[in-house]
């Protein structure tokens, strides 16, 4: 089941690494980035 505003994984692949939070850089882990943009 696609969901209607959810991402593909080729999608998220290419958006993934631009976004604030993720682990090794300065500041908090975000706990789903994922999550939070298909919100």
């Amino acid at each position: 089941m696609v969901r209607r505003y959810g991402l593909r994984d080729d999608q998220w692949a290419r958006i993934e690494g631009l976004l604030p939070g993720r682990a090794g850089h300065v500041g908090t882990t975000a706990r789903d980035n994922r999550l939070f943009v298909e919100a």
